[in-house]
């Protein structure tokens, strides 16, 4: 295999803290891997681990050229080390899957064989999970949301084992937990997605990374993935939306203030609950935490294009490098550490 020209396969592995997993893992993917009849690579990437994952993985890389490891200067989250994966594989097919050993490297054949029959994208179904309720309601739930919000019907979002044609994932940039919607962007663009039940077994070492708190990231993220997909190119329908919705608020609450002042509390004729309403400061405060609450998500949705431009304008990374280890040889060049 040329340490240089493309493979037909590439495997992408973010890494955090498991050390205990990587001498298995490492020989079930080689040995289902030889079995495919393909040239391939795996691409370890440590996301600043403070385990012995980075010698482990660096070690791998020196004595096999299938081995590409990749080694952050900091913890920058699991979707930053997909996109370094992606940006540094080979494979003209790329399939991302989680290095915690629940994942079945068998799989593969699978993904790749539903993939030769025409799709773009074939995502993962952990179809008999083997985590607790814990983790499971909440990702189900989350699945549910995310398939009726963007119309891309799949199970499981939060898999990670997933096979994509390369020219998919050309100009797709992840930001925040974002790589959970490549399947989106790929629709979106085109792409046949499709699913297929995988293994998953349960965590032998080490432990979850993922809390309760990412159900609230999902639920940003896909606010943004929303906002990018359907309103970027006409932002004032969104911005504006509100903005119109918010007159129309003010119009009413200043018609019902005239109201309220024209007709005197002892009116007869006058509602009997208009002079509560105006003496207790509730209304007022609910009108502006209402107003406040919709001035802040527009207000993140004007930081995450402002962000996006950041990046994207200069071609910058969410990731630092500290080195690249391929077939033995180790870089430190500049050019590949690219500042955050």
């Amino acid at each position: 295999m040329s340490a240089t020209g493309p493979v037909d396969l590439s495997i992408l592995v973010p890494l955090y803290n498991e050390q205990e997993n990587i001498p298995l893992l490492y020989a079930q993917l080689s040995e289902a891997l030889k079995d495919l009849g393909r040239t391939w690579e795996i691409i370890f990437i440590d996301d600043g681990s403070s385990d012995a994952t980075r010698a482990l993985i660096e070690a791998l890389a020196d004595q096999d050229e299938h081995v590409v490891a990749i080694i952050f200067a900091r913890n920058f989250g699991q979707t930053a080390a997909l996109l370094a994966g992606i940006d540094h594989a080979r494979g003209r097919v790329i399939v991302p899957m989680d290095g915690d050993l629940q994942n079945d490297p068998a799989d593969i054949g699978r993904l790749l064989e539903v993939l030769d029959d025409g799709y773009d994208v074939v995502s993962g179904w952990r179809q008999h999970r083997r985590d607790p309720w814990s983790r499971i309601l909440p990702s189900r739930i989350a699945n549910w949301l995310i398939s009726r919000v963007t119309g891309v019907r799949l199970h499981d979002y939060g898999c990670s084992l997933k096979a994509y044609r390369r020219e998919v994932l050309q100009g797709v940039d992840l930001y925040g937990e974002m790589h959970r919607f490549v399947p989106i962007y790929a629709t979106w663009r085109g792409a046949r997605v499709t699913e297929i039940p995988v293994a998953h077994h349960p965590r032998r070492h080490g432990r979850s990374k993922y809390g309760l708190q990412r159900v609230f990231k999902v639920i940003l993220d896909l606010i943004v993935v929303k906002f990018l997909t359907s309103y970027l190119t006409r932002p004032i329908y969104v911005f504006g939306g509100f903005g119109m919705v918010n007159i129309g608020l003010a119009a009413l609450a200043f018609a019902a203030a005239v109201v309220f002042k024209l007709i005197p509390p002892d009116n007869p004729w006058g509602p009997a609950w208009h002079k509560d309403l105006v003496e207790t400061p509730l209304p007022i405060a609910s009108v502006g935490l209402f107003l406040l609450g919709i001035q802040m998500i527009l207000i993140g949705l004007l930081a995450e294009m402002i962000m996006r431009t950041y990046y994207e304008s200069q071609s910058k990374r969410a990731y630092v490098i500290a080195s690249l280890r391929d077939g033995g040889t180790a870089s430190h060049d500049p050019a590949i550490a690219c500042a955050a």
